[in-house]
């Protein structure tokens, strides 16, 4: 009974530290709620008061950040949504097929190949920030459409670290089965393991969507920014003169890059868990 008891009052004590925690976290994406309808001049001097009266600025806030400057709102949302896009699909097929490649053919380069692409993910982006914007725009990789290569270098280190250890969990003989059947190693990646790979394509899929979409330095190193703004690019252009922001302006058009991402984590985030479970069974 003692021992009961202990593990209900552990149990209780983890719940509460962890809404806490929780609380502390949702905190930050309620304020931007808050004051993207609340007036500019009450965001800086009421933060954390509620937007009524005659601090509520209704949708104007909304209007006036989409409709802020000579660069159409709408034009950031396109060119988001391709980047968001080919850079994911890039991103899973190759890694996905690499990661297959390195765990089935287990050579010393492979491993060698591994390695570095786990290493990578502990290189700080600012180390290589400058020589990658120079070497982007040698190879005229600095479109919306080009970009997903350098997002496929970056991204590549954390996709193959999970498929790889879903992939070493895959039993060797269902291909095996398939190269007898007469399935060359393409046919027996796309019609035997690539499917069996679902749950990690889709967690791979979640991370890398909800960091593609958010992240405003590669883009305003490699693009150009004054033809193709993504939405954090167009987030970060709401200044007036002297530098002065609308943070009511700001604020709205936060709240309305970040509810997609919301909304699709949400709905995706037990494909998450069930992905790196299934990656970690053998990694």
């Amino acid at each position: 009974m003692n021992t009961l008891a202990a593990e209900r009052r552990n149990k209780t004590i983890l719940t509460v530290v962890l809404s806490i925690i929780s609380v502390i976290y949702v905190i930050p994406v309620l304020m931007v709620v808050i004051n993207s309808f609340k007036l500019n001049t009450y965001v800086k001097t009421d933060t954390f008061a509620l937007p009524f009266g005659e601090m509520s600025a209704g949708l104007d806030n909304f209007i006036k950040g989409m409709t802020f400057g000579n660069y159409p709102f709408l034009d950031s949302v396109k060119y988001s949504i391709i980047v968001t896009v080919l850079s994911t699909a890039l991103i899973l097929v190759c890694t996905s097929m690499a990661a297959w490649y390195i765990t089935r053919v287990d050579s010393p380069f492979c491993r060698a190949l591994y390695f570095l692409c786990v290493f990578s993910m502990v290189v700080p982006f600012q180390m290589v920030m400058f020589t990658l914007s120079k070497t982007a725009d040698k190879l005229r990789l600095n479109t919306p459409w080009t970009i997903p290569i350098v997002y496929l270098g970056f991204g590549a280190g954390l996709a193959i670290f999970m498929f790889v250890g879903f992939v070493k969990s895959i039993p060797l003989e269902i291909e095996e089965a398939a190269a007898i059947d007469g399935c060359g190693p393409l046919r027996t990646f796309f019609l035997v393991v690539l499917p069996m790979l679902k749950p990690t394509m889709i967690s791979v899929g979640i991370l890398e969507i909800m960091w593609v979409w958010n992240d405003y330095l590669l883009p305003v190193l490699v693009l150009d920014i004054n033809e193709y703004r993504t939405i954090p690019i167009h987030i970060q252009y709401l200044k007036g003169s002297y530098g002065t922001v609308d943070l009511g302006a700001t604020m709205a058009l936060i709240l309305l890059s970040i509810i997609p991402v919301i909304v699709f984590y949400l709905t995706c985030q037990k494909h998450i868990i069930k992905g790196v479970a299934a990656g970690a069974v053998k990694g």
